[in-house]
């Protein structure tokens, strides 16, 4: 019994010495972090060359888990880094956001970081270079996500070796090559999302065993083959998105058997044959895009049964008649509807879309005739496109009632009225009625009252006469598309008020004068057309501050003198500058002596 005694009491001393040579390990020490763990984080700091975000003006001192390393959180019992998080912040202002990142590439020391959980570095913009094979040695990885960066090269095969993955973002990076294959390993995986990249050929057969997915992003890339029938075994999916790809070949029908599927994107391929009778059974679904595919026949009368559904877009196939009778009691919950550019004959818009209170109705290129429809819930429009189709007459009357329309399409119809009898609702911010026979004064439909709340106006291919009108400060235009009009007098100088403008054309009209050098104020122009009118005098050199202009022409007018000398203007085409009166340099022939032609300005 006293030998006994002994025994236990050797074991307690032993125990207790054994708790205290834990406490005193140095993986172990609240107050600090793992020496391995700081050297890894370090190493990434060093492969980034510049960073505007700030996060790693923080990165200072020895204990990287006392939480003032921003983005590094750790286990406060280890002393082990289980969590590095450096995302953009978030800024209302595009501005200020864009010159916000991380520049440089990802340190293969991340593969150090043993007892990681979480890796995102996510929208740092300028972080290029691969993916390191390293990070397959982070075996306590759960979630792994590299989305909005600039990586390259192929997705590493070692990640299909991380046991404990459930989220795997790597989109909106610049990805080459398949999707490999080992991905089908991760059996746990909850969301996968490769969007936004370059992969291409077929989704990988092994992808079969992913049956816990919830979540399935392959959108623009360039993936081809057919859409595998095993998307039907995946039960729990309530996501999916394949759209932007080269995918061919039938929409499975075992895609309808997912009871829990939301949201389904399978446009801009190139699917063909019907759409499946079976959809109605996808009880749960809010929204089906199936656009710009090659589908056909009729739409199945089994949408119909689509409780749930708000967001219905099947334009741009080879859809065809009749429009299902059962879509006039079914679709309850509809609220934006597209059937654009089909082989659909409608004539008119039907009743039941007529009487319902939507907020986006795209009906263009339907064959609709006639005088334009009335809604009986006109207040809940948002947008309205009816282009292509053969409407005559009724716009005045059309928006009055539309207080909240934010878009409206009516280009390329029959419609003939005075632009003086169209009043825009004031909280319209695009309006394209190009190729119509309207007639009247431009100050009508661009003045002060609708240049405050305009972005986008397109009234080109009209007969519109007047002048373009001055323009005040503040003004939010980014399209001003007046080309092929009747419009005569001059571009205004306070042209350079429209700082946001985008695209500027007044092609094909009566136009006289200089061009202004306010005009070079307009950094953001992308598009500029000023040809086949009486301009005179010289292409300004302060042209030459948009950096960003992608397309010009100044064809057919009356200008003389140099061509600015740099980029883009001397790479643009011959054609671009072609029918002037003595225009040269490059790209036409060399100016003559050192002071080239020009005429009175």
């Amino acid at each position: 019994m006293q030998n006994l005694r002994w025994v236990l009491k050797f074991l307690l001393i032993l125990s207790f010495f054994s708790q205290l040579s834990e406490c005193e390990s140095p993986d172990a020490i609240s107050s600090g972090c793992n020496a391995a763990d700081r050297a890894a984080l370090l190493s990434f700091k060093s492969k980034i060359s510049k960073d505007t975000t700030g996060i790693l003006e923080s990165w200072v001192g020895t204990d990287c888990c006392g939480g003032s390393w921003e983005g590094v959180q750790c286990n406060p019992s280890t002393g082990r880094v289980t969590a590095l998080e450096l995302q953009k912040p978030s800024d209302s202002d595009s501005e200020i956001a864009d010159g916000i990142f991380m520049e440089g590439t990802l340190s293969p020391a991340l593969g150090n970081l043993q007892f990681l959980e979480v890796l995102v570095i996510s929208g740092m913009k300028y972080i290029r270079g691969n993916i390191p094979d390293t990070l397959s040695n982070l075996r306590h990885l759960s979630q792994l996500v590299l989305d909005s960066n600039s990586l390259l090269g192929l997705i590493p095969s070692g990640i299909g070796r991380l046991p404990s993955l459930k989220t795997l973002i790597l989109d909106g990076n610049r990805l080459t090559g398949l999707m490999p294959p080992s991905l089908g390993n991760l059996k746990g995986l909850l969301q996968l999302n490769l969007g936004k990249n370059y992969l291409a050929g077929p989704i990988p057969l092994t992808f079969r065993n992913l049956q816990s997915l919830q979540f399935i992003d392959l959108s623009n890339n360039l993936l081809s083959g057919v859409i595998p029938d095993f998307v039907g075994q995946f039960h729990n999916l309530t996501f999916i998105n394949l759209s932007h790809n080269k995918l061919s070949g039938l929409i499975p029908i075992s895609l309808c058997s997912l009871n829990a599927l939301s949201d389904v994107s399978l446009s801009d391929n190139q699917l063909t044959g019907r759409i499946p009778e079976r959809i109605g059974g996808l009880k749960s679904l809010t929204s089906l895009s199936l656009s710009n595919n090659h589908l056909t026949g009729p739409i199945p009368e089994s949408v119909a049964r689509l409780e749930n559904l708000w967001y219905l877009n099947l334009s741009r196939n080879a859809l065809s008649n009749p429009l299902p009778s059962t879509l006039s009691k079914g679709l309850p919950s509809l609220l934006s509807i597209d059937l654009s550019y089909n082989s659909f004959s409608l004539g008119t818009v039907p009743d039941w879309i007529r009487s319902r209170a939507l907020t986006a109705v795209h009906l263009a290129g339907c064959n609709l005739k006639g005088t334009l429809p009335t809604f009986k819930t006109p207040t809940s429009l948002t947008s309205i496109d009816f282009s292509n189709n053969h409407f005559t007459d009724g716009i005045s009357s059309f928006l009055t009632k539309m207080p909240n329309l934010n878009s409206l399409k009516l280009s390329n119809n029959k419609l003939k009225l005075d632009v003086s009898s169209i009043v825009l609702p004031r909280g319209i911010s695009s309006i394209d009625l190009s190729a119509n026979q309207l007639f009247g004064p431009l100050s009508a439909i661009l003045n002060d009252h609708t240049s405050s709340f305009l972005e986008v106006i397109d009234v080109s291919r009209n007969i519109i006469s007047g002048t373009i009108p001055e323009f005040k400060e503040g003004l939010a235009l980014k399209v001003l598309n007046i080309g092929s009009n009747k419009i005569t007098g001059h571009i205004p100088t306070s042209i350079s008020n429209l700082i946001e403008l985008q695209r500027f054309d007044i092609c094909r009209n009566r136009i006289s004068g200089i061009i202004p050098s306010s005009l070079g104020l307009l950094v953001k122009l992308q598009w500029l057309d000023l040809s086949i009118n009486s301009l005179t005098g010289k292409i300004p050199n302060s042209l030459l501050g948009i950096k960003n202009l992608r397309h010009t022409s100044f064809r057919a007018n009356r200008l003389c003198g140099a061509i600015p000398q740099g980029r883009p203007f001397n790479i643009f085409p011959a054609s671009a500058y072609a029918h002037n009166q003595c225009l040269c340099g490059k790209p036409l022939h060399p100016c003559k002596g050192k002071n080239p032609p020009q005429i009175s300005q």
